[in-house]
């Protein structure tokens, strides 16, 4: 990890760093000399995070919440606060899903409790860290939304909790911009196409994989680090009146 220093001083908060596309961000924005919390209900997998970030010569702050609880995010917080003193930069990664369904084969709590990560864990974090960042006129909200929230994905089945959810977040970051932009602090979603990672090798075989890269336009699926990529542009200096967008990392699979 070579560090380059364009997020040098700067605080930031990760969640789902424990793999995937949140252990993608938070290693990338250590490597831009940034000090990150990193979140996630994993232990193991953040140890093993946090440990990889310091070894490279990045800071790190392993913390073991669930954010879709409201007093574990305000602890979250506090002890960001307590460490370092401010936060500069939060990252909504938490998300997912675990399966696909029809909607007459979904009950009330799968929806509730899919509705609660994609969307619910979004309002928790960004509420807790605002306060801060209005009084230092200066911050930035970027959540990691998806394509599925923008349109179905034409070349495979979706899920309907996790688009609704998606799509409530992109709606939710939008009035947020608006919200929070006279302090500021910027808002911002980015919607990757399927992404290689642990999850998706999880609920889509290997045919459906290959499938959907032979049908992008680019022919390539992404890969966590090419998100991480743009996190970190929206969370630099270069995007300062970027707001309320959301951008779409996808290869072209879903263009809009």
């Amino acid at each position: 990890m070579a560090l380059t220093g364009k997020l040098s001083g700067l605080i930031a908060i990760v969640t789902a760093a424990g793999q995937g596309l949140g252990e993608a961000i938070a290693k990338i924005l250590a490597r831009e000399g940034a000090s990150v919390a990193i979140v996630d209900i994993n232990l193991q997998e953040l140890n093993r995070v946090g440990k990889e970030i310091d070894a490279a010569g990045g800071t790190s702050l392993v913390l073991a919440k669930d954010v879709t609880r409201s007093q574990e995010v305000a602890e979250m917080v506090k002890t960001v606060l307590d460490r370092w003193g401010t936060i500069d930069i939060l990252v909504n990664a938490a998300g997912g899903f675990h399966r696909f369904a029809p909607i007459t084969d979904i009950s009330e709590e799968e929806w509730d409790r899919v509705i609660t990560l994609n969307l619910k864990t979004a309002f928790l974090c960004a509420r807790a860290v605002a306060k801060t960042m209005m009084d230092k006129k200066k911050g930035r909200i970027i959540s990691i939304a998806s394509g599925a929230g923008v349109g179905p994905n034409p070349y495979a089945p979706s899920y309907l909790p996790y688009g609704a959810g998606k799509a409530g977040l992109i709606g939710f970051t939008k009035l947020l911009a608006r919200d929070l932009g006279p302090y500021g602090i910027t808002v911002n979603t980015i919607s990757p196409g399927t992404t290689l990672t642990p999850r998706v090798r999880k609920v889509r075989d290997a045919a459906s994989i290959e499938k959907i890269a032979s049908l992008n336009p680019m022919r390539h699926l992404v890969e966590p680090e090419d998100t991480a990529e743009a996190v970190l542009f929206l969370a630099s200096n270069e995007s300062r009146y970027i707001t309320g967008v959301n951008l779409n990392v996808n290869a072209g699979n879903l263009i809009v």
